[in-house]
């Protein structure tokens, strides 16, 4: 087992990490940018390292820096958390010549699956199924047209090269697939430096499920079975939940072999996560893996009692996994609502700002994570999340119930935050029969789609 670990992150996540080394007896050492010297994750990390500007191209994203930080502080490991680095293939690479273990899949398989297209080939060969559009990037209107016209109305273009929401637009029709196709093109290269994009037919009304795998060195391949991450507005996730209330055993089952058989077919170790769309008729299909930590990891840990984040770095160390897959079970429910520095009245627009008041939820199942407390300062510079509040019950209705009520007890003040919007949308009764899909949140705000 590592001695000392490096968390390449901030935020949340890193305090989330830092509190799994403490606990294997792993001294972590802590980076951050000027603008977060008083983050907590510096604050309770065993060593804590400047590496730069409050700008993220300055600090979390300056590998240089990074890896001076890791060697100064003589680190057998670096752990990307999620965002910045995680997924970045040149950054792992960077790692391995330098000796020092990257806390997730090798740098092949981040490429690999870093291409979207060439992810949904791979993934094709295994047989799973796809939804139907483009095998190659599409780069101009005439491709585009003939892709759309072979699909069928409505089409989305997506960017090859990343995710998030970012470089995504839906199109009903050629006047709207040409000038779409132009703006996921400029929004893919400014984002991820690669304007490759492709075309999908668009699911309608569908729910946005994923599987979290963990796979070792040892050729085990395993998932912890599904969360359901359908509430989000703009393709960014607000509210996850563990297990789907849209899925059946028997549809779980086959999902969950799919998963696993696709994670195989690349020979995939560390954790990660395969995500698929379902829609209205129970069909699904592949839409791509994630090779690292997801935000929504804690829901699956509390219905499964598997710290992911400690096996993740157990299988980088060369650990094996000391479960099967016929040994998980799913205990109860789980919601987790990301509490956002927004203001959901007005665009959902960031609000920065020194928190005066924090009084946070406590009592039985629940779970907070978050790098903030009194007195913090939210710098404007990065994502806009804050926390994540985690509900636990033996069902459904109860891990609401205890999320509502530890909504209730949650106090930040002054800033504007979406304590308010989950109120709201834990009230609904969408939402309240587990019906809700990934374009739940527009109809709820009454926004266009």
């Amino acid at each position: 087992m590592f001695s000392k670990v490096l968390i390449a992150n901030r935020g949340e996540i890193a305090v989330r990490i830092i509190r799994a080394c403490r606990e294997m007896g792993i001294r972590s050492v802590a980076v951050y940018s000027q603008a977060d010297k008083s983050s907590l994750h510096v604050k309770i990390a065993d060593e804590a390292i400047c590496i730069g500007e409050a700008n993220s191209k300055e600090s979390y994203l300056n590998i240089p820096a990074i890896i001076s930080a890791a060697e100064i502080a003589d680190v057998e490991a670096i752990h990307p958390g999620y965002g910045f680095l995680a997924e970045n293939a040149h950054f792992a690479e960077v790692c391995q010549t330098c000796q020092i273990k990257f806390i997730g899949p090798d740098p092949q398989h981040l490429k690999l699956m870093g291409d979207k297209l060439k992810a949904k080939q791979l993934m094709k060969k295994a047989g799973l199924p796809l939804i139907p559009g483009s095998s190659d990037p599409v780069n101009d209107k005439d491709h585009a047209l003939k892709i759309a016209h072979q699909t069928g109305y409505p089409v989305i273009i997506k960017a090859a090269g990343g995710g998030g929401g970012r470089g995504m637009r839906v199109a009903h029709n050629d006047v709207r697939l040409v000038s779409a196709l132009i703006t996921a093109q400029t929004e893919a290269e400014a984002a991820f430096g690669d304007n490759s994009v492709y075309i999908e037919k668009y699911i309608e009304e569908p729910r946005h499920i994923e599987f979290q795998i963990l796979a070792d060195n040892s050729g085990r391949i395993l998932h912890l079975g599904e969360r359901d991450c359908s509430v989000q507005r703009r393709y960014q996730k607000l509210i996850e939940e563990a297990p789907s209330p849209g899925i059946d055993s028997k549809l779980r089952k086959k999902m969950g072999e799919m998963a696993v058989k696709g994670a195989r077919q690349v020979d995939f170790v560390s954790a990660g996560t395969m995500e698929f769309l379902v829609d209205k008729h129970k069909n699904f299909y592949f839409m791509e893996m994630n090779t690292r930590i997801q935000v929504e990891h804690p829901v699956t840990e509390l219905v499964t009692g598997i710290d992911i984040v400690k096996e993740q770095i157990k299988i980088a160390a060369g650990g094996k996994l000391s479960f099967r897959q016929e040994d998980i079970r799913i205990n109860g429910w789980a919601v987790e609502c990301r509490i956002n520095a927004e203001d959901y009245k007005n665009n959902f627009i960031p609000s920065p700002g020194r928190i005066d008041t924090y009084i946070v939820p406590g009592g039985p199942n629940l779970r907070l994570d978050t790098h903030v407390y009194p007195g913090y300062t939210i710098p404007p510079y990065y994502d806009s999340m804050m926390a994540k509040l985690i509900a636990h019950g033996p069902d459904r209705i109860s891990a609401i119930k205890t999320m509502q009520r530890g909504l209730e007890e949650f106090i930040i003040e002054p800033l504007n935050t979406t304590l308010d919007f989950h109120k709201i949308v834990l009230n609904d009764p969408v939402f309240l029969k587990g019906q809700a899909d990934t374009h739940f949140i527009e109809r709820l705000l009454g926004e266009s789609e």
